[in-house]
């Protein structure tokens, strides 16, 4: 008797890990389950998906010192990384760094507070930048519950579990749907939206890959735009869009009573429905050059919608409705002076103004505020190089490419510093003009802040910077 009970709840357990499974998907008992919360700071918000909670570089935490002290805020801690360009993710108290290392992509796991390593994850990887760009990853991780997501720059895309990086499942991209190498790899950082993982993949038909590297003009879509799959199991759900992937990532909304998908591809805007994959317009923006890009992720404010790109056209102001778009302003409109041109940042839209970095070169990049709903530039500031910004407390944190922060007020009517400050590597050292200490940021800081828990994650060339801005 005692024999067929152990073998009755064997049984069970082994039906509950089968049931486990379709519901969950592959490696989770019941999907969604949430791993131990390592945080030792209560107050805040995580940051697990790119430009942040809301997805539009808007931090909802409150209580920033202001103004910084002389020295700036306070340095938890700084450490050196792998190759790469992407932020980390912050979630239940771990921090997701994704770069590379040799000949390997690599995934670090990581206490978020003390940095120490919790676990790691590698595969091979021998993509080669045909710019001379580093060749480590564009993308930031995205977390999800008890899953966590990365996008590498030769386009492999990885499901790994949260609590100890094993793998879930992953796709090959490139592969499956032909994508030819865009200038600067991938670039693009999905998104989960319900039970689907939207990915900005672009790929292109089987004659198209005999099309020399770089020609992107001679290059075909295939209608992969934009791609779902099954967050728990990699599952095609289905493809939208056909146009080659551009740089900018793919941003969900409730726009006019509907959820819409917005995907800024290399040709133009795709407009879906998120859920059914099915079309709902197509707005074509994009400079004639061969080498331009669409890196900025839209900025949306209720039903309008701002695009802008720095190669060409600039920007454009979209009313959305059922099925098709108004134009409300264009920058198409006038050759030489243009609104808003924003290159790798995206702009941040702050009670009917956005605010964002104009410029394709650090030469000529200026810091402006517009007015969303006519375009008029209310101000302009010139000589910060190229900048991101990310909102907080009424606040704005600029971070320059050359590794200076400021603190601004967010202002419409001008251009309101609070503080500012270069941080300098604790360790000391020159920097390598000769002027001044070694930068702790040093060029090229192109990623724009984030803010998790009270603390400011920056990033420069092979160093990540942790600054308390929040006391708890």
């Amino acid at each position: 008797m005692p024999v067929q009970c152990d073998n009755f709840r064997r049984w069970n357990l082994v039906a509950l890990l089968v049931l486990a499974t379709f519901i969950g998907g592959p490696g989770s008992l019941l999907g969604n389950e949430l791993p131990p919360d390592l945080s030792t700071r209560s107050k805040g918000s995580d940051w697990e998906q790119f430009l942040g909670p809301t997805g539009d570089g808007k931090s909802p935490e409150r209580g920033l010192i202001v103004p910084w002290p002389a020295g700036g805020p306070r340095l938890v801690w700084q450490q050196r990384t792998g190759v790469g360009y992407g932020m980390p993710a912050i979630s239940r108290g771990r921090l997701f760094q994704f770069d590379r290392h040799g000949a390997a992509a690599r995934l670090t796991c990581h206490n978020a507070t003390t940095m120490s390593e919790l676990w790691r994850f590698e595969y091979p990887t021998d993509y080669e930048d045909m710019f001379g760009y580093d060749n480590g990853p564009r993308c930031q991780p995205v977390v999800d519950a008890d899953r966590v997501y990365i996008f590498g720059a030769e386009g492999m895309l990885h499901c790994l579990r949260v609590l100890d990086g094993s793998l879930l499942w992953k796709v090959d991209t490139a592969r499956d749907f032909g994508v030819i190498a865009n200038f600067f790899g991938v670039g693009s950082t999905p998104i989960v939206e319900g039970e689907l993982l939207i990915v900005h993949v672009g790929g292109s038909p089987p004659e198209s890959r005999l099309v020399p590297p770089g020609q992107l003009d001679m290059v075909k879509p295939n209608g992969s735009a934009v791609v779902a799959f099954d967050k728990r199991t990699g599952q095609v759900k289905y493809k939208v869009g056909n146009d080659l992937a551009g740089y900018a990532g793919p941003r969900i909304a409730t726009i006019a009573g509907r959820r819409l998908g917005l995907q800024f591809a290399r040709n133009g805007l795709v407009a879906f429905d998120p859920l059914s994959g099915k079309q709902d317009f197509y707005f074509p923006w994009r400079a004639p050059i061969l080498e331009s890009v669409n890196a900025s992720n839209p900025v949306i404010a209720g039903d309008l919608v701002l695009l802008s790109e720095t190669y060409g056209p600039g920007s454009a102001l979209l009313k959305v409705r059922p099925g098709g778009y108004d134009v409300v302003w264009s920058d198409a409109e006038s050759r030489r002076d243009k609104r808003l041109q924003t290159h790798w940042n995206t702009a941040i839209e702050v009670d009917g103004f956005v605010y964002g970095s104009s410029g394709r070169h650090s030469s000529n990049a200026e810091l402006r505020c517009v007015s969303l709903a006519t375009g008029e530039v209310k101000w302009s500031e010139p000589d910060l190089s190229r900048s991101s910004l990310t909102y907080v407390d009424g606040h704005f944190v600029c971070l320059t490419e050359y590794g200076e922060l400021l603190l601004l007020k967010v202002n419409p009517e001008k251009f309101d510093v609070v503080s500012r400050f270069t941080p300098v590597r604790p360790e000391g050292g020159v920097d390598p003009t000769g002027l001044g200490p070694a930068r702790l940021l040093s060029y090229p800081a192109w990623a724009a802040p984030i803010i998790s828990h009270g603390l400011m994650y920056v990033r420069g060339e092979g160093r990540l910077a942790c600054f308390e801005i929040i006391p708890q």
